[in-house]
């Protein structure tokens, strides 16, 4: 579930360049994304044969999936979204300056013309 968030939030900040894809476009786009939802279903699996392990508990089971999954994950995740951020940011910077050049825009209504 925190995977498709990242995935859509990903998506939303990318969008101008990437256009409307779907999830699906997007995964086959970034496969990286597809060993993230791999690792999570690892994890999810291993805490959950923790869960019902005869030494296993329930909060044993919430510890390792946080821990081996989530923690390391999120912090990947928002280590490969830094390009996507960076380029976001450039383009808010960029889409504030009239003609794009960072330099002081001409004016944009002539003179008075005066008559002799």
């Amino acid at each position: 579930m925190v995977i498709l968030i990242f995935i859509m939030w990903q998506k939303s900040l990318v969008s101008e360049t990437l256009h409307t894809r779907t999830l699906i476009d997007s995964l086959v786009a970034r496969p990286m994304m597809l060993v993230a939802i791999a690792w999570m279903y690892v994890v999810l699996m291993v805490a959950v044969a923790e869960a019902f392990s005869a030494n296993g508990t329930p909060l044993g089971a919430l510890v390792t999936f946080l821990l081996y999954g989530l923690l390391p994950l999120s912090i990947v995740l928002y280590l490969m979204a830094t390009p996507a951020r960076r380029a976001a940011r450039q383009r808010a910077e960029s889409a504030a300056q009239p003609d794009g050049g960072g330099h002081a825009a001409g004016d944009a209504v002539a003179p008075e013309r005066e008559e002799a």
